[in-house]
């Protein structure tokens, strides 16, 4: 497993970064990798990677290849490849990925399905 640090320096093929202080509602799809910091509700769908940092929030449903989460979500995560969620992470909602770590301290409330 890649360490949180790892995803927060990856900057090549950065699709779009959506800042603490922008708010974005609606349907979003991408290419590459978003990184997202400020208020997003909706959904999301990708082939590739979604980064929610620490000051991230989503309300919605999201589906894509990898997700990393240290923010807040409130809505189901649905992801082909896996799904980390490093602390501060609170997550209300449930994961369902072949591969998912959680790391100690993340507030989690829904279930989970590997597979």
């Amino acid at each position: 497993m890649k360490t949180k640090e790892h995803y927060l320096r990856l900057n090549e093929n950065v699709s779009g970064i959506i800042q603490s202080g922008c708010e974005f509602k609606g349907r979003l799809s991408f290419e590459g990798v978003l990184r997202l910091g400020g208020n997003f509700e909706g959904e999301i769908f990708t082939n590739d990677i979604l980064i929610i940092e620490d000051s991230g929030f989503v309300s919605g449903n999201i589906l894509a290849d990898v997700v990393i989460v240290s923010g807040k979500v409130v809505g189901d995560i649905n992801a082909k490849n896996k799904i980390e969620i490093y602390k501060p992470a609170m997550i209300k909602g449930n994961l369902s990925a072949p591969s998912i770590s959680m790391e100690e301290g993340v507030v989690f409330d829904g279930t989970t399905k590997m597979g």
